[in-house]
């Protein structure tokens, strides 16, 4: 009897072990392409008109083709898209689709070509980056455009590199993933995801209400323009009106 039980959980494990993953691949299967299908009727209503019926772009908007889920995810997830208003740029505004109905989009895009992927939270948490090191690496590749603690600044017609200093994570790595509107993108063969994750710790260090500035004022942290203009302003005019405070006195003196 013993050896019969033996037999029988045997039997019992290798079955499962046979056709249990393969039914676990199909549902997974099945739901990827629920969300397809869902994510193409969205794209249909909300895209289309600029993007074209399959995402290979027109005279109001770029071909989606092979741009990946990440693109979508930042680009929607932050408001961006669809599209207000035509102009220079697209500005971040309140998201018009549901989490769930991004990631549909998402997944519709991402099966018309291969492109970058949703990043996992690991790859983006703040927690696991080098804040100095991040520094270094932000003010070499991003401070020419965002400003020294990403406070954001003025591009060329009309456009402009918007503040990071409320920004999630998660867009700020897709952000340099993907390289929307006029930012380059930094692939992980340019920049690697550790060192993307130490841009976002130093982003984080700098802009949370409870990092002090070292030299006082932050003046904006848009760096030495707005320093060297306050410098200028109160600076140059404190002098100036002391220097006219002692040639009153020294006249008043030579009366005496």
């Amino acid at each position: 009897m013993f050896v019969v039980l033996l037999i029988a959980l045997a039997a019992t494990g290798g079955l499962y072990a046979a056709f249990a993953p393969a039914e676990e691949a199909q549902a997974d299967n099945r739901a990827q392409s629920l969300a397809i299908d869902e994510g193409e009727a969205l794209y249909r209503v909300g895209c289309s008109s600029c993007h074209g019926r399959s995402g290979e772009g027109g005279s109001d908007g770029p071909s989606l083709v092979g741009v990946g889920p990440a693109a979508v995810h930042f680009q929607v997830g932050t408001g961006r898209m669809p599209l207000q208003n035509p102009g220079a740029q697209a500005p971040a505004k309140p998201r018009a689709y549901t989490q769930a109905e991004i990631d549909q989009l998402a997944a519709y895009i991402g099966s018309l070509g291969p492109g970058p992927a949703v990043p996992e939270a690991s790859a983006y948490d703040p927690a696991d980056g080098d804040a100095a090191r991040g520094g270094e690496l932000f003010r070499t590749n991003c401070a020419q455009c965002h400003n020294f603690t990403g406070q954001g600044g003025a591009l060329t017609h009309g456009k402009y590199a918007p503040g990071l200093d409320d920004v999630e994570p998660i867009f700020i790595y897709e952000a340099m993933l993907t390289g929307p509107q006029n930012m380059p993108s930094f692939p992980d063969t340019v920049l690697p995801e550790q060192e993307k994750r130490d841009i976002i710790a130093w982003l984080n260090a700098v802009n949370t209400s409870e990092s002090p500035s070292p030299g006082g004022f932050s003046l904006g942290g848009f760096g030495p323009v707005s320093e060297g203009l306050f410098a200028w302003t109160f600076g140059i005019g404190a002098l100036v009106a002391l220097t006219v405070w002692i040639g009153a006195r020294s006249a008043k003196a030579r009366k005496s």
